[in-house]
């Protein structure tokens, strides 16, 4: 499957939804808003993506956090194969709505996408022991970065929002 996102106004995307039979997701940021959408591009600019490995259904409402994280080419299988076999629990988590592992078609930095009931749900995930375990050896509080590191993840938080 493949995913499309692009940045602009929260007014320009909204058109886009009007103008596309697609299903086109807009979210509002701190500082710009975004568009998503899986199957075909529609956007003039976007960042296109392929999906290593998916859980759930995206919905309209939710808050979505992005974990971007650069991979070394060398990497590129071990970060994949480490997603792919993960222990899954973050589907039982409460709140939790989908998941997307996202694989740049440009550029090396990979998108774990993840969108939750609401930004509490994501917290308590967070400050969880499964996210502890899930993230030992490459997480925040790990000494070490992973061999596949190409530079340091950083984090973009989004509401989902719908066109009036």
């Amino acid at each position: 499957m493949n995913v499309y996102m692009t940045l602009g106004t929260y007014d320009y995307l909204a058109s886009l939804t009007e103008k596309h039979d697609q299903k086109i997701f807009l979210m509002q940021g701190e500082s710009s808003a975004l568009a998503y959408t899986e199957g075909e591009n529609i956007f003039q600019e976007p960042r296109s993506y392929e999906t290593v490995d998916h859980q759930g259904d995206l919905q309209e409402e939710g808050f979505v956090v992005m974990n971007n994280i650069p991979v070394t080419d060398e990497g590129r299988p071990l970060f994949e194969d480490r997603f792919k076999n993960r222990a899954g629990a973050i589907e039982d988590s409460p709140g939790f709505q989908a998941i997307r592992i996202l694989r740049p078609a440009e550029g090396n930095t990979y998108v774990v996408f993840t969108q939750w009931k609401d930004e509490s749900s994501f917290e308590d995930w967070k400050n969880s022991q499964a996210f502890q375990k899930a993230h030992k050896n490459s997480g925040p509080q790990s000494k070490e970065k992973p061999s596949f590191s190409a530079g340091p993840a950083y984090l973009t938080k989004y509401h989902m929002t719908k066109p009036d």
